[in-house]
This record gives structure tokens, sequence and C-alpha cells, in this order.
């Protein structure tokens, strides 16, 4: 392990292992509660004036006819063989509608490119629809491109930064329907776990009870807490959330340690715990160096002649061969029940890399001595 991923390790491990047995957090930021949650909206168009930078319309025909069904609409003829135009480029627009959003505000889309445009920049969206998932129109958008990113190209370089067929248009869209949500018609309200888990639902339960002094809420199963909605709360919801977002809870996580093999990054739980096991890591390393050196004899060497043995220009082999066998290797004894951070410091204690870790991380977890899941992606 380098000398900078060894102090982020331990700075992480140390962050997982100390206080975090304790720790809480707002309920607000760990679950949705049902009516306040978002929807997304997407929809296709066009962006007009880019600079020779759109969609190629010989080859990407969907923006052709796109191109020639919104001029039509506009009462120009645009069925002509020769169009030929690079300043269009077909797009999809996303965006996210807020459960607070009314009619006639605004929300933020991003547009990405769908066809061969090579930037959009300095682009306009023309008037397109957004929907959502049940095929109504719930905001239309429109307005000028902001990319990020850039590209240059000459004939013997091209640089890029960013992505510069994609960007975002801030505002960019007028709500035109608002999501039906009347809470006086609500009996009970769903709280949704981000991450489900029944400790950590049976948790939320016992404290929305015992700030509201009445056994209101209860856990439906892992993901989903019900509370029953009273007449007081149906008529002022904003307020009844307000009051049990607020509340502090312990959430509990499941034993897991991540191995991300493309990248080297290994992710562990707090609640990871390994049994007596001993581990050792090391290789045989053997090393060939060849560093062949002249032997050329001077001008008065004896055989001067032509051919003769000593007048001739040779090679002499030099064989450097170095074996490690990894000796200061030694093998450590990782006792039972220890922590995240102590697994980490018996492996920093052997120089081992984050490779080596995760096959280290597998072969105990094949030994049955890690209490723990290990997922590797």
């Amino acid at each position: 392990m380098s000398k900078f991923l060894r102090p982020l390790a331990l700075m992480i491990a140390a962050a997982l292992s100390v206080g975090t047995a304790h720790a809480t957090v707002r309920l607000k930021d760990i679950a949705d509660f049902e009516g306040a949650r978002e929807n997304m909206l997407v929809g296709y168009g066009l962006v007009v004036g880019l600079n020779g930078t759109g969609d190629d319309l010989t080859r990407d025909i969907f923006t052709r006819e796109s191109l020639i069904g919104m001029l039509e609409r506009l009462g120009v003829n645009a069925r002509d063989p020769q169009l030929r135009t690079k300043n269009v480029a077909a797009v999809m627009v996303t965006g996210t509608l807020r459960a607070d959003a009314r009619q006639g505000s605004r929300i933020d889309i991003t547009v990405s490119a769908v066809g061969d445009a090579a930037n959009l920049q300095g682009g306009t969206l023309v008037v397109t629809p957004l929907l959502g998932a049940d095929g109504e129109v719930y905001a239309v958008a429109q307005g000028g491109v902001s990319v990020a990113g850039y590209s240059a190209r000459g004939q013997g370089t091209t640089v890029t930064k960013g992505v510069p067929t994609a960007g975002r248009i801030p505002n960019g869209a007028i709500v035109e329907r608002e999501l039906a949500f009347d809470p006086r018609s609500l009996q009970t309200m769903n709280i949704a776990l981000r991450n489900p888990d029944f400790t950590t639902a049976q948790r939320i339960a016992q404290a929305i009870n015992a700030a509201l002094r009445q056994p209101v809420a209860r856990a439906v199963d892992g993901g989903t807490v019900r509370v029953a909605l009273s007449d007081t709360a149906r008529t002022d919801l904003v307020a009844f959330v307000t009051s049990i977002e607020q509340l502090r809870i312990e959430p509990d996580q499941v034993a897991r340690v991540i191995v991300d093999e493309a990248n080297g990054i290994i992710v562990m739980g707090e609640n990871v715990r390994i049994s007596t096991v001993a581990v050792a890591q090391g290789n045989l390393t053997v090393r060939i160096t060849e560093t062949p050196q002249v032997s050329q004899p001077n001008a008065f060497a004896p055989g001067g002649t032509p051919g003769a043995p000593g007048a001739q220009t040779v090679v002499v082999p030099r064989t450097d061969i170095k074996v490690d066998e990894q000796n200061n290797r030694r093998l450590a004894v990782v006792p039972p029940g220890v922590t995240i951070q102590e697994l980490v410091n018996s492996l920093n204690a052997l120089g081992i890399g984050p490779r080596d870790m995760i096959s280290i991380l597998q072969a105990i977890k094949a030994a049955g001595a890690m209490q723990a899941d290990l997922e590797v992606r």
C-alpha cells in the first residue's frame, strides 16, 4: 500500500469504528414520506443553432424526420432530399418534478444528444413536452443549452474536456400539471426507508411513538413504517411531518464488505468481525539481469594480424541473479472478534497493498473466518 493510501485507510477505519455505535441521524435523511416523492420526466426534442456540430441528416434519419415534422407544423415545406444542415441535433430531455412544484413554476432539465452530434454548445432547445410514467405531459421545456465541456479539433490532434454532448438548462421547463395529492384523504402515511432494515424500521416506529406519546406507528416490514394519521394530522400534514422528520434515529446495518476489483477499492462496515485466523502474504521473486560487456584489445595486443585471436573484439556475458524469498514477511495472527480498524492495522503491518488485501479478504471469507457478507463487484 502506498504512503498515500495507508493513512487514508486508517482514517476511514477509525471513522467507522470510533463512536459509530451511538451515531444518530435525522429521520428525513434515511427515509422518504408518502406524498413527498419526486417523479421523473422525459421528452424528445431538437436543439437548433449549432455551429456545424449537429447530427448528420444523411445518417441520423430520426433527426431528419423530426426536423421535417417540426417545420411542417410551422407551415414550412421541407420535403427536400437536399436537406443537409449540420446545425440541428436530436436530444433526450430529462427532468425531475418535485412534489411541491405548482403549475407555472420552473424546474431544471438536462439535455443529452441522441445522434452523432459533436457539441451542443450554443444551441437552443425548441419547445419540448416532458412526459411522466403515465404518458401525461407535466412540463414543457425550452431554452439555451449550457454546456460545461468543450471540444477543439485540428488536423493533427483533438482536445476534449468534459462531455460537450450533454448540457443543462436551469429553470428550463415550466410545470403544466401538478401532482395530484390530497393529504386529507389519507388515513395512514407510509415512511419508506432508503436502506431497508428490520432493526432500523423498528427503531423508527419506537421513536415516533415515544415522541407522539401514543402507539400510532408500526413497522410493516424492513422497508416501511406505517403511521396512523389523526384528524389534526390530516388537517395540517406539513406540521405533522415536520414534528417527526427531525427525530434522531440510530440506523442499523448488515455486516458487509464491498470489494471493487477493477479499481482496487475496499469498503467495510463497522459490524464486520473476524474469527481467529493467521494471515501471511509473500511471493517468490527471481530477478535475472544481463549486463554484457565488450572486450576489445588495444592496438599493440599480441596477434595484431587480422583474424588472430588476440585482435578480436568479443562480448563477455555478465549475469546477475537475485532471489527474493520475502523472508521479511511475517505470519500475523488475527484474534477473534477484532474490529475493522484492528483488521486493517494487521494487514497494513504486513505491508500489503489493496490488490493483495482483496485476495486475503476473499481467502478469509473462504476459510469461514469472516462474519460478514463479501460482495465482489
